[in-house]
């Protein structure tokens, strides 16, 4: 059974994974959404409502809030929060059939592996540029951009012939579907690359409220930026990765002009009174960082001051408890901007 052939399932379709789901509906692949009740109800009542260019598509397809629906999936498309990988990877393993692919559309560079240790099928890492957003439930606004850079998220599988003849057949999935994708050897220094902008943009976005060209705007921030990414370059290195520092510095411009109005993802969660995924983002750095020896100040105060404001909005006695946790679910973030 080929990936075109088979039926995609998307777990925790926020509204990236809703975005893709329904770029794949829409040329006719069976998709189904494993989602909240709320987005679960909506799109099965009205359809999947898809903001595009002043333009609203109706996309029809299968939508539950049951993990059983993965049984039959040739394409798993995993979108759930970074601090959800672990249980529902747990979770799915058990139902998975034997000839699935699953593939991580997440924020961090952890992800693909805290998957992998529970599932027997090939793991695919994807670094995801699209700003979308989910206004309400069964809505998803697409604000720019779109495309995938994926590959294998286990080293030597980048030498494996059979997974790469189903690597190309996963591309001319997503290239019909009008998602452009790139395919990467070693994908993980593209996710590392992307936690560069992430770690540089959405936790000073988060705190300040403020949009990407706003803060570009301002030397002050632009200084805290390069240490951000000094300080990420230094982790991303010890962990054996060789990143551009040049081209490192001028992704992080670039989205300041190509995303001016947009707010992290980070912020929306704030907003939304949400835990953010900033463990997995400034967090990650400080965490690596220490046990690489690396000092890391600039982005540990962004994760403390993060944390600080999540634990604002938690109620009194959960603070007073020190608890951090978060109940699992399959949710995803309302609105990612890189």
């Amino acid at each position: 059974m080929t990936v075109q052939s088979s039926p995609i399932v998307v777990v925790g379709a926020g509204s990236v994974g809703s975005f893709f789901g329904a770029m794949l509906a829409r040329a006719g692949h069976p998709v189904t959404l494993i989602a909240r009740a709320a987005h679960v109800q909506a799109v099965q009542h009205d359809g999947l409502r898809l903001q595009m260019r002043d333009q609203t598509h109706v996309v029809r397809l299968t939508a539950t809030t049951e993990l059983d629906a993965v049984r039959e999936a040739g394409l798993v498309l995993f979108s759930v929060k970074s601090r959800d990988t672990d249980a529902l990877a747990r979770d799915i393993a058990p139902l998975l059939a034997p000839h699935a692919l699953v593939l991580s559309l997440q924020n961090g560079v952890e992800n693909p592996q805290v998957i992998a240790r529970h599932v027997r099928q090939p793991v695919l890492a994807a670094a995801v540029y699209v700003a979308t957003a989910m206004p309400q439930p069964g809505v998803v606004r697409h604000f720019g951009r779109g495309e995938l850079v994926l590959g294998p998220a286990a080293c030597g599988a980048a030498h494996d012939a059979a997974l790469a003849r189903r690597l190309q057949d996963l591309k001319r999935l997503f290239d019909d579907a009008g998602v452009p994708v790139t395919l990467s050897a070693d994908v993980m220094d593209e996710l590392w690359a992307k936690l560069v902008v992430n770690c540089a943009y959405n936790a000073i976005s988060a705190i300040s409220g403020q949009p990407y060209g706003r803060m570009a705007a301002v030397a002050a921030v632009r200084e805290l930026q390069d240490a951000v990414v000094r300080e990420v370059l230094a982790v991303a290195r010890a962990d054996g990765r060789t990143l551009d520092e040049a081209q490192a510095r001028a992704s992080v411009e670039q989205i300041a002009r190509s995303m001016s109005g947009q707010v992290s993802s980070t912020a929306q969660d704030l907003r939304a009174g949400k835990p953010t995924e900033i463990d997995d983002l400034n967090g990650l750095i400080v965490r690596r960082g220490t046990a690489a020896g690396i000092p890391t100040p600039a982005n540990q105060a962004l994760y403390a001051l993060v944390r600080l404001a999540e634990a604002a909005q938690r109620p009194a006695s959960v603070t007073n408890a020190g608890s951090d946790s978060a109940p699992s679910s399959v949710d995803s973030d309302t609105r990612r901007a890189t």
